[in-house]
Order: C-alpha cells, then sequence, then structure tokens
C-alpha cells in the first residue's frame, strides 16, 4: 500500500492543535518554514511550545510566533537577534528555557534514539545545573540532561522526491536532520519536489522513513 505523503496547503490546518509542542530546523531563520509558520498564524493555533536554535528575528520565523503571541514557552540556545522574546519573558508573558547549543542538540538525538538523556559538563557549577540530576564519572562532574521529543517537527527543504527523500541548502540544514528523528508527525515544506529516482542516493540528508508529510512552498 502506497502511502500518500505530497499534501496540499489547506490540508497542513488540520495537522495542527492548540497546545502542541513544535520543533522546528534552522537557524536564525535560514531553514525554517515559513509557510508553515504562516499557517500556524492563519489558523490562530495558540499555547504552543517551540522548540529550536533560537527565536530569529520579530518577523522571521518562528519570531513572527512569539511576535503575535502565539507560544507559551519557548526552548532555544539563545533569544539575542530577537529583542520581543526578551520583552516578553522579563513581562512573565512567555516562559523562556536557555539551553547551551550542543545539549540541546543532543537533547534531541537523544529524544530521537530513544535514549534516557546524554551527561555532559556544559552547565556544571552554574545557574544551569539547578534541578538537574549531577553524576561522577571517572571523577569528573556531569549533569544529565533529558531526551526531548516534540508532537510535530516542522522541516525545510530545498529539495525532496514523493517519496520523502530530503535535501537541504548548506546552513539550512542546521538541526532539520536532528528533528526528524525526534517528533511524532514530521511535516516538510520543499522548494523542488522531483520524481523517486531523481535524487542521487548519497545526497539524501533526511531519508523518507522519517518524514511524514510533504507540502510545495508556496510560488515554487
Amino acid at each position: 500500500m502506497t502511502v500518500r505523503k505530497l499534501i496540499e496547503w489547506d490540508e497542513v490546518g488540520t495537522l495542527f492543535a492548540d497546545g502542541m509542542t513544535i520543533m522546528f530546523g534552522g537557524f536564525m531563520g535560514v531553514g525554517t518554514p515559513e509557510g508553515l509558520v504562516s499557517v500556524l498564524l492563519e489558523k490562530g493555533i495558540n499555547k504552543l511550545t517551540l522548540i529550536g536554535n533560537d527565536t530569529a528575528f520579530p518577523n522571521v520565523g518562528v519570531g513572527r510566533l512569539v511576535s503575535e503571541g502565539r507560544a507559551r514557552k519557548v526552548i532555544v540556545s539563545h533569544i539575542g537577534t530577537n529583542p520581543l522574546t526578551g520583552k516578553k519573558m522579563i513581562a512573565g508573558e512567555l516562559e523562556v528555557e536557555l539551553v547551551p547549543q550542543g545539549t540541546l542538540a543532543e537533547q534531541i538525538r537523544c529524544g530521537g534514539a530513544g535514549l534516557g538523556g546524554v551527561l555532559t559538563p556544559t552547565g556544571v557549577g552554574t545557574i544551569v545545573e539547578d534541578g538537574k540530576t549531577k553524576m561522577v564519572v571517572n571523577g569528573r562532574e556531569y549533569l544529565v540532561e533529558l531526551p526531548m521529543r516534540a508532537d510535530i517537527a516542522l522541516l525545510k527543504a530545498k529539495r525532496a522526491d514523493k517519496a520523502g527523500n530530503l535535501v537541504y541548502e548548506r546552513a539550512a540544514r542546521n538541526f532539520n536532520p536532528l528533528m526528524a528523528f525526534a517528533a511524532d508527525l514530521v511535516i516538510a515544506e520543499v522548494e523542488e519536489l522531483v520524481e523517486v529516482g531523481e535524487i542521487d542516493p548519497d545526497m539524501v540528508m533526511t531519508p523518507a522513513a522519517l518524514v511524514d508529510k510533504i507540502v510545495l512552498s508556496r510560488g515554487a
């Protein structure tokens, strides 16, 4: 039985609901699926928990969700490029959990691999360790960082075939492949769609088995 992965934009909104935890790929908006973010805004989806490297800029990427007050919490490695995130945090309108970038990547990787967590020395002796389990291995202290998963991962790919094999463009690859492993539903917004067999297997960065839905970028 062939599973239909390619969907139309009017179907995308039916996949979202208030209160979801959503992972989004990219770095400062590059590699974040703007079209999928637009659907979240258009459908009025609210009370989201967003997991990603950063909150981009006020009018770019998931920064738009922060600006419109659609997020209740963000888990990111920094918020410096989006002053609205900081203002909402200080005002008590948004919960912000800051996680060192490498630790964030490893927590997502653990979530995708079914592991119980990762040991890291990053944050030992700082406020990062508050409330966390510590372990000593070979005389060195580590924090136990727990795995992260999401209801949905929103990816942005340069190219896909109809089976769902994905290729990213340069820095747009950031976090996208990791998140494909760590969500219950994976949706990829793609700029170019080709037939199965047209992508060299050596170029595939996210295999089709991890991708549930594909939508072609508006205007593509």
